[in-house]
């Protein structure tokens, strides 16, 4: 079913600068030219690269507003105020609320925290939440990861007495909220240097400016890093500039000294303690975080990432892990109606974008079930469902297509929406569905470019096994953390073979496990993993060679650490270049 994949070969390097490159550093010119591809050139950049260092990190007050919001945290802690801590309930606004709070709640009184409930109170600053700060006399609201387009709410917070101060990193509209500080530094007037902060890591700005004015020490805000490197790996924002520096200390914090709550993640999802990289996080450590608000609440979240004791932290975590269990069946089960939909045409439409809607879905795994039917048929996705009387749902993109731009064409036919290029959700009442369809599928039809419509695997070199020795591994390994705009360097290696003894693994047989040997090289046997290409199985045990692309991982296990190629793609043999 899925779309048969374009492998693209990056044009090489400059020559020259990869082989001076290669002969500063003594390594190989596959090497250099990564480096190169990342905008390395010389020794000393390519040292800085190698060692992220804190002392890199920009200097928050370069954020616009950001003296107004150290101004008015410090006046709350100076008279007493009490502060409540209001954000999404997805993992970056869960890791941000944890962040701001554990902070705050260590040099004020009365510091409390707010997370909407998804299906009663939507995304972003409610009402309701409103109401319920007011009630209990909170007189600051910081929110974060939301409320750059709560105008109207930020409004009604000021009638009733409130003061509100924004952190988020969404795309600004072209009005701002009349908030004490609007912290984004996606701001047209905002300054900043680096505009890809997660909406966590805009938090983290704030409590280092508010460290930096009030002689906290940096030192103090190490522990706070484990956080933020959950929220960059699982947003999604690009892993280069202040997150790659930000998330490789994060990560050295996860591995070495994490919270509490986090340990539990850790030893739930059975991942190997001191090896954690950002892909577990992607994978495992994300995904169990945003069960809570999909399943339950993102509040259970928050509780546990800043739990005090490991016997709460446990208690905590197994509740989200048993409601991550049963978000898996959910999804699992509404991805097989929506692929059933659209394989027998009773979808809303398929042709340029496929849209799917059904009543009873259940709200907090249609973006999952968006990105499955991305996979499937490669089209900007629309997976609908009921909620509050509204059909409400989230939408994925194929690659270069601006979903957000699509949506944003429809505005007149939603109550709310919200998101980026590739994600989003939106809101609509069920008498616009049809109309929503029709001039959706039509923007589609028009605006996306054929080469947007085959999904595209980037290979940055074509290597023999060979290549890949110890010192080889040792050098990639120093790429890391990997992420958007700084990917795990994918590579082309042709006529391969496995050694007899692949099989298939995992649920149902859908994964495979090689042990692959290159044909016409001196013996260099690797192990591989090949995620959903079970359909390769026969091909592959009788004997005949494949073309692959893939990254290579370090994999531990037990203790013990090997060598795995991750494929990505593969092909029967061809002597096709490309």
């Amino acid at each position: 079913m899925q779309k048969e994949k374009e492998w693209r070969l990056k044009d090489p390097a400059s020559p020259d600068n990869v082989a001076r490159l290669a002969a500063e550093l003594g390594i190989d010119n596959v090497l250099a030219s990564l480096l190169v591809g990342r905008g390395v050139r010389t020794f000393e950049e390519a040292r800085s690269f190698f060692r992220p260092n804190l002392s890199s990190l920009h200097d928050p007050f370069l954020m616009k507003d950001m003296d107004k919001a150290v101004g008015r945290i410090e006046r709350a802690v100076r008279s007493g105020e009490k502060i409540l801590v209001y954000g999404d309930y997805d993992v970056d606004g869960t890791t941000a609320v944890a962040l701001v709070y554990s902070f705050l709640r260590k040099i004020a009184r009365g510091v409390d925290f707010y997370i909407p409930d998804r299906y009663d109170e939507g995304y972003g600053v409610s009402a309701k939440g409103i109401d319920w700060a007011a009630a209990n006399g909170f007189s600051l609201i910081i929110t974060l990861d939301c409320g750059i387009k709560a105008i109207d709410k930020v409004r009604y917070a000021r009638s009733k007495g409130l003061d509100i101060i924004i952190c988020d990193h969404h795309l600004p509209e072209t009005e701002l909220p009349e908030a004490v500080a609007v912290l984004d530094p996606k701001r047209e007037d905002c300054d900043y240097p680096f505009d890809d902060l997660s909406g966590c890591g805009v938090g983290f700005k704030l409590v280092q400016a508010y460290s930096m004015k009030n002689g906290i020490p940096f030192e103090n805000l190490l522990p706070l890093l484990d956080l933020l490197v959950v929220s960059i790996a699982s947003d999604l924002v690009t892993v280069v500039g202040e997150n790659r520096v930000l998330a490789h200390f994060g990560l050295k914090m996860l591995n070495e000294q994490p919270r509490i709550g986090l340990q539990a993640m850790i030893n739930l999802a059975n991942l190997e303690p001191s090896h954690i990289t950002i892909d577990d996080i992607v994978f495992k450590i994300g995904p169990r975080i945003n069960a809570a608000g999909r399943m339950e609440s993102g509040r259970l979240a928050v509780e546990l990432l800043t739990a005090e004791n490991s016997a709460d932290a446990f208690a905590i975590g197994t509740k989200i892990n048993n409601n991550n269990n049963e978000r898996k069946s959910i999804d699992r089960e509404i991805t097989k109606e929506a692929l059933e939909m659209v394989q027998n045409g009773t979808c809303r439409c398929s042709d340029n974008a496929v849209v799917v809607y059904a009543p009873d879905w259940n709200k907090g795994v249609v973006g999952i079930v968006a990105s499955r039917l991305v996979e499937a048929y490669y089209k900007p996705t629309f997976v609908l469902t009921k909620s509050n009387g509204f059909v409400t749902g989230s939408a994925r993109s194929v690659r270069g297509f601006d979903l957000y731009e699509a949506i944003s064409s429809c505005a007149d036919l939603l109550e709310n929406y919200g998101g980026h290029i590739y994600a989003a959700g939106l809101t609509l009442r069920e008498e616009n569905l049809d109309e929503f369809v029709n001039r959706i599928d039509k923007y589609v039809g028009e605006h996306i470019k054929e080469e947007m419509s085959t999904p595209i695997v980037d290979v940055d070199s074509e290597i023999n096994f060979s290549q890949i020795n110890p010192k080889f591994c040792r050098i990639l390994k120093l790429f890391q953390p990997f992420g958007p705009g700084n990917s795990a360097p994918v590579f082309l290696t042709r006529n391969v073979y496995d050694d007899g003894n692949g099989r298939k693994v995992g649920p149902g047989g859908q994964h495979l496990k090689l042990e692959l040997i290159q044909e016409s090289e001196p013996y260099h046997q690797i192990s591989a993993i090949a995620f959903n290409m079970a359909d390769m199985f026969d091909h592959i045990h009788n004997g005949n060679p494949v073309d692959i692309c893939y990254s290579v991982v370090e994999n531990y296990f037990r203790g013990n650490s090997t060598l795995q190629l991750r494929i990505k793609d593969m092909r029967e043999r061809t002597d096709i270049n490309l």
